[in-house]
């Protein structure tokens, strides 16, 4: 076990933004996980933070407590039953290539969430979701480690209180726990899920005349190429706010002012506004200001084009959450966690 001081935090997160952590470390296995918490106790450091494949996270200043880097890896299919497959990946695990390996094993169900960064452990903390799926719809259950006293806990849908892009380790156990790996119930037979507009389009322009969960990732991922920059080339963590859910008599009136205001149906009596279009009728796609922008072919994602401190990109933020507020009085929400 080894405890870094001062480590610039740029080549771990996606924005690539160059903070320094006080401290910093990673384990491979839980029981290196509970040594380095006792180590922190002992040493009296009393802030830490779990960091996976850092696509979620953007950093406004320096880290002073220890950066604990989740490098626990291994997939491995646990059960199976007559309709589905029950598999299991360790939190250290890239998203996206654990969504290949169930492609190309035939475990059906994660085909929508392709190329979506980071990590699997983030998954069910975000609830993360694409193109009609989200993590609750496929989740079995995880194990976290409880930070106190080292204990592994089960849990399973219900224990996490899963939202839009919400759950329990966002706010309640934020801190409390640490994911270790994450079940997922996949399907034998696949339920395709293509009825969002952008999908089918990609769909029909690639020529597929049967439907498989590896077309669907195909489409996928070449919608997401299309639009959303890639890390290595552009720092960002794709879709920086939430799309906001509003009654549906605010939809309604905003319709009246704004014709063209796309809206979803979220649930009884309310309607799912799309956060990117919002921002673009203000103005702001394609903006750059020094090195932090707002992405030229996908509003809803803030960028760093090199040399941009965090404070920038949040500062960006709040100009943008005060112009929606003031143009459609609607009020968004950041997805990514602020440090």
């Amino acid at each position: 076990m080894q405890l870094q001081e001062n480590i610039s935090l740029k080549p771990y997160t996606t924005f690539g933004i160059d903070e320094k952590a006080r401290y910093f470390s990673s384990f491979s296995t839980i029981e290196e996980l509970r040594e380095l918490l006792a180590y922190l106790r002992q040493k009296n450091i009393q802030e830490h933070m779990v960091l996976g494949g850092g696509s979620n996270i953007l950093f406004t200043t320096g880290y002073e407590g220890c950066i604990l880097k989740n490098n626990l890896k291994g997939i491995e299919l646990v059960a199976e039953d007559d309709k589905h497959y029950y598999v299991k990946a360790q939190a250290g695990e890239n998203w996206h290539g654990f969504v290949m390996h169930c492609i190309e094993h035939q475990y059906a169900g994660l085909e929508n969430l392709s190329l979506i960064p980071g990590n699997t452990g983030a998954s069910p903390m975000q609830n993360i979701g694409a193109y009609g799926v989200e993590i609750k719809d496929v989740f079995h259950e995880l194990e976290a480690l409880h930070t106190g006293d080292g204990t592994l806990h089960i849990f399973r849908s219900e224990d996490c209180a899963f939202g839009y892009r919400e759950s329990v380790f966002k706010r309640k156990y934020r801190g409390a726990f640490i994911i270790c790996s994450v079940s997922f119930r996949l399907n034998k037979q696949p339920v395709f899920h293509t009825s969002y507009g952008a999908l089918e389009a990609e769909l029909d322009k690639m020529g597929v005349q049967e439907l498989s969960i590896k077309a669907i990732s195909d489409a996928v991922i070449r919608i997401r190429n299309s639009k959303l920059p890639n890390p290595a080339e552009i720092g960002n963590a794709g879709s920086f706010f939430k799309n906001p859910v509003v009654p549906d008599w605010q939809y309604h009136a905003l319709q009246q002012q704004h014709p063209g205001i796309p809206g979803y149906a979220a649930g009884p009596g309310l309607t799912k506004l799309a956060a990117g279009w919002l921002i673009e009728q203000c103005g702001w796609k394609g903006y750059r200001e020094g090195d932090a922008g707002c992405f030229e072919k996908q509003a809803l994602v803030l960028v760093n084009y090199g040399t941009a401190a965090g404070r920038d990109i949040w500062n960006l933020s709040c100009r943008i959450i005060e112009s929606v507020q003031e143009k459609f009085g609607v009020e968004l929400e950041r997805e990514v966690n602020i440090v």
